[in-house]
């Protein structure tokens, strides 16, 4: 069993190594997911799961170091304990360093831009209640074997998506601390330009 387990493990590197892409080239990933998003500094709300898809571009700089920018549709928001869930869908335009620290694997840090496309609580339109623009900090890591890359990261929300607002059948609604909370896991394929 030890044999099969260090067999496997040198496979899996030498597939990683050959995932490593050429200095000065560029790369396309589209890519597919899910999200785990919540909302910060409420008592009220759990996690909820959504959709993310989209893709990005990388350049990559030097054997180390990669930069990646791209546009991801995601599905966020939070699920209440004792009431409706506000789903909360966004555009996002995240642009991130990867360091690659071995063949295929690197961690990554950035910020991303995220514009409000649709937020409601169960049937009612929340959007003029939501700020329209979103700014978060991503950090996660990735994985790549044979040109299929595994994503994860965690996207660290610093504007606030509730402001003060009225709304049709609720009534004025006040502003909150709350921040969006998101992470994300994608699987993607990654091809040379």
């Amino acid at each position: 069993m030890k044999k099969l387990f260090i067999v496997a493990a040198m496979a899996l590197i030498s597939l990683g190594a050959s995932a490593q892409h050429a200095v000065g080239g560029v790369t396309l990933q589209p890519q597919v997911g899910m999200t785990l998003a919540n909302l910060t500094d409420t008592d009220d709300s759990k996690m909820k799961a959504g959709l993310v898809a989209g893709a990005e571009v990388e350049y990559q700089a030097t054997d180390m170091i990669g930069i990646a920018g791209g546009v991801l549709y995601s599905m966020q928001g939070a699920d209440k304990k004792h009431g409706d869930a506000l789903n909360l869908d966004y555009l996002n335009i995240p642009l991130r360093a990867k360091v690659y620290l071995a063949p295929g694997f690197s961690v990554n840090a950035g910020v991303q831009f995220g514009f409000l496309m649709r937020a409601k609580a169960d049937d009612v339109d929340m959007k003029d209640a939501c700020e329209k623009f979103d700014f978060t900090i991503p950090v996660g890591a990735s994985y790549e074997i044979s040109n299929i890359v595994f994503d994860a990261r965690y996207n660290l929300g610093l504007t606030k998506v509730v402001k003060a607002g009225e709304i049709p059948g609720i009534g004025e609604i006040e502003p909150t601390d709350a921040k969006n909370s998101i992470f994300m896991l994608t699987v993607g394929y990654r091809f040379d330009l």
